[in-house]
């Protein structure tokens, strides 16, 4: 499974703007809105929301996934904001997240959600991917690293 099935340059942003954890959760959740594939989008705020309540989904080095499962999900729904910046997601050693994925899946997507979980974290467990992704200037260019590194 590779995440560049679920992503395309109209679900990425390389300038976010805001600071605030919710904030940026809702820029990403507008990206994944904007393609149609939620039927409601208070409900799918609230489901990550509450998620994030349960436990942060800042990791370490840079990275956040903020995920949950929900029936507005008409499949697996995601999208990228890389914040140059980094904003506090409560992450485990206290670092700013730069690198966000956000994650929204239907509630019996469970094994693919997970297995788009490990993808993720495959992925950014890699220094130099990270950073390169960090870097890019533009959404095509952010797409094209990530399809690049999943070969």
């Amino acid at each position: 499974m590779r995440i560049s099935d679920f992503l395309n340059e109209s679900l990425i942003t390389v300038s976010l703007s805001h600071t605030d954890k919710t904030a940026i959760i809702e820029d990403l959740l507008d990206l994944v809105v904007k393609s149609g594939k939620i039927t409601n989008r208070a409900d799918a705020l609230k489901a990550v929301l509450d998620r994030e309540a349960l436990m942060s989904t800042g990791l370490e080095k840079g990275i956040a996934i903020p995920h949950a499962k929900s029936a507005v999900a008409k499949e697996i729904c995601m999208s990228l904001g890389i914040s140059k910046e980094g904003v506090d997601f409560d992450s485990a050693d206290e670092q700013p997240s730069k690198l966000i994925f956000f994650l929204l899946a239907p509630e019996a997507a469970a094994g693919q959600n997970v297995q788009v979980l490990a993808q993720i974290a495959r992925l950014t467990s890699d220094p130099l991917f990270c950073e390169t992704l960090e870097s890019a200037q533009s959404p095509e260019e952010a797409y094209e690293i990530i399809r690049k590194s999943e070969r």
